[in-house]
């Protein structure tokens, strides 16, 4: 078909015209942005993807399991992750930043924790907390009529992968673990037990919104070090692995695919300076879970709000 075509560098020219078209389409694909289940991360995807928007790129938003994202990543499925917590999500995003199909951007200042955590009122009914042992002599006051005498903890849903039932095992606790579906799952369970003055412990995280509205603290576990997911020998029980709590002062990390940088520079240019602090994370869940907005709307309420910041990052 190419017979007595003009000839580039030995290319057809017909030819050149279908690879410019083909290259053309490839870097017009949308980016492709993950959404998860719990509201800081939906609105933060929302304000990246606005971003990306402003600099000419296209934007898809695609639901996915907060755990497999990171193989997509590898698939390139999945272009960015801009919450990549390191209590619930550091293994295994570390995992495939060291098989090199996954690449680690950039650090927000933010700062997190994830860890069991009670309402102030819970202390006057099991004093000695916030440490555990403390928590663990007082298991009857968690428990509930189907949970055969041990200890109710409302856990996140199981892909955040928070390994609560092995750290209980490890450690010899009487509780069970019963994860919620959702995160408002979890602040239902909040809401009931303060209403009612009852003992409960739930899964929480800062920065969070519910920090601004209730008072409270983290339940104090052994100190986190990353032998106690490695090594059994490590801790206070020589036989299993997370005998120990989650880390403190945790990062708050952006994580690309491999072909970022080359199938969307435009975006790539914008997500190497994007930069969200606690408290910048705790109003995108505070919008939704406590105004009740949705969750473009709260996005937009956000950038309506930090012009000053964001706009230097589409520069």
């Amino acid at each position: 078909m190419f017979k007595n075509r003009t000839k580039i560098m030995g290319i057809p020219v017909t030819l050149l015209g279908i690879m410019f078209l083909a290259t053309s389409v490839a870097q017009a694909d949308a980016v492709k942005i993950p959404t998860h289940n719990w509201s800081s991360q939906l609105v933060g995807a929302e304000i990246v993807g606005k971003l990306f928007e402003m600099v000419g790129e296209e934007v898809e938003y695609i639901p996915m399991d907060s755990q497999t994202v990171y193989q997509a990543m590898c698939d390139n499925d999945i272009d960015i992750v801009h919450e990549v917590w390191e209590g619930a999500f550091g293994a295994s995003f570390e995992k495939v930043v060291g098989e090199g199909c996954v690449i680690d951007l950039t650090t927000h200042d933010a700062k997190t924790r994830e860890e069991w955590w009670y309402p102030m009122h819970v202390k006057e009914l099991c004093p000695g907390l916030p440490d555990w042992k403390a928590l663990d002599a007082c298991s009857d006051q968690f428990a509930r009529a189907d949970s055969n005498g041990k200890g109710v903890f409302i856990g996140g849903p199981v892909d955040w992968l928070k390994h609560d039932a092995e750290k209980v095992e490890a450690l010899g606790m009487n509780f069970v673990v019963r994860n919620a579906g959702s995160a408002a799952a979890i602040w239902a369970e909040l809401e009931s037990g303060i209403k009612q003055s009852n003992a409960v412990v739930i899964f929480n995280w800062t920065p969070n919104f519910i920090e601004a509205l209730y008072e409270g603290e983290f339940v104090e576990f052994p100190e986190h070090d990353p032998a106690c997911t490695e090594d059994p020998a490590w801790g206070v029980n020589p036989e299993q692995l997370y005998d120990c709590g989650n880390p403190k002062g945790g990062y708050l990390k952006i994580g690309i695919s491999h072909e970022f940088k080359e199938t969307h520079p435009k975006a790539f240019a914008v997500a190497q300076k994007i930069n969200f602090t606690n408290l910048d994370v705790a109003k995108q869940s505070n919008y939704v879970d406590t105004d009740g907005m949705e969750v473009s709307e709260a996005a937009d309420r956000w950038m309506e709000e930090h012009k000053d910041k964001w706009q230097s990052w589409i520069q």
